[in-house]
């Protein structure tokens, strides 16, 4: 008999406090506490005093945005299991079991069963040196949004005939075109000072149609891509997978991507696909047999995406730069395809 317990705490996040579910043998205990450093500390502490086993205690959480990253890295620094998990996973659990009300001690509590039924996998934090690449990338592409603002305002002011206001609106885009420049500059040199982002940033880069931009990126995003069981599981994390809906004879929907990934790096990835298919020989070859074959041109994007996807985890995995005389041979981006 098995007597072993698998007691699980189900937390809740959001921007200023954290709802606690703890299941225990059946039993449930909420807590509530403030999402900020002193708060993090007082969980901790609350979760040594507690009955549970600390020792296969199973920690859960949503992955909402950023504000959940403070404590599960901090619980995770402590030494417990923490997994996050898609809320989407959650919302479909919850539907399973009919759940028709909804707070934030509700919430809990569902994750908590979650957790206890699926047992997700458990969740690494990301080195700092990813994260504050991370960061960085998300900082140069806020400029970049910015700039492309203005430039849509000094059109306006240009045909409004307030000429004035338009070259002020052009001396703030000089500043941002510096300033994105030097965080580029910047973004460089933090890859250089780290060996490993180094050196999986020279081999993503070897692909045509990738440039350090969209490499710091995606490695800002992702870390380490060799996490992933193989090239299919990580076009799903990206959202770039296909998706059928048919049923039956009566459902016979057209064929799309997922989008269940990260929407801001699928987007960073369309114009390096679209760069990619005229000048990456494996993906030019694999988009004029798609276009041949009848597929819409909006379509082929998608799926010359999906191969690049496969591409940067092939080089990753193997630890090889591309090459295209290796089109035929059995490596690991052929997983899944």
């Amino acid at each position: 008999m098995n007597t072993t317990r698998n007691d699980v705490l189900g937390i809740d996040v959001s921007k200023k406090k954290l709802d606690l579910a703890l299941l225990i043998n059946g039993k449930l205990k909420a807590k509530v506490f403030d999402n900020t450093s002193a708060g993090h500390r007082a969980l901790v502490e609350w979760l040594r005093d507690s009955k549970a086993s600390l020792a296969t205690l199973h920690i859960c959480m949503e992955a909402t945005g950023v504000y959940y990253e403070a404590i599960a890295t901090t619980l995770h620094a402590e030494g417990f299991k923490v997994s996050v998990v898609n809320p989407a996973c959650i919302k479909g659990f919850g539907s399973g079991e009919n759940i028709r009300n909804k707070n934030d001690e509700i919430d809990a509590a569902l994750i908590a069963r979650y957790c206890a039924a699926m047992n997700p996998e458990p969740w690494v934090a990301p080195p700092l040196e990813q994260r504050q690449l991370r960061a960085w990338t998300l900082r140069v592409q806020s400029l970049k949004d910015i700039r492309q603002q203005e430039q849509n305002r000094i059109e306006a002011h240009i045909v409004a005939g307030l000429q004035d206001v338009a070259d002020n609106v052009a001396e703030h885009i000089k500043w941002l075109d510096a300033e994105i420049r030097k965080l580029q500059d910047d973004i460089d040199d933090h890859i250089d000072r780290h060996p490993g982002l180094k050196n999986d940033a020279v081999l993503i880069a070897s692909i045509p149609g990738l440039g350090m931009t969209t490499v710091a990126r995606i490695l800002g995003h992702l870390g380490d891509i060799r996490r992933f069981k193989n090239a299919k599981a990580f076009a799903a994390f990206l959202g770039v997978t296909p998706k059928q809906r048919t049923s039956g004879t009566s459902l016979k929907g057209r064929t799309m991507l997922c989008k269940t990934g990260s929407t801001s790096l699928r987007a960073a990835l369309f114009m390096p696909s679209m760069v990619a298919r005229r000048h990456n020989p494996i993906l030019h070859q694999f988009a004029e047999r798609l276009l041949a074959n009848g597929m819409a041109k909006r379509a082929v994007i998608s799926a010359v995406t999906h191969k690049l996807a496969h591409l940067i985890y092939g080089v990753v995995r193997t630890g090889k730069p591309f090459d295209a005389n290796y089109l035929h041979k059995n490596l690991a981006i052929q997983e899944g395809i």
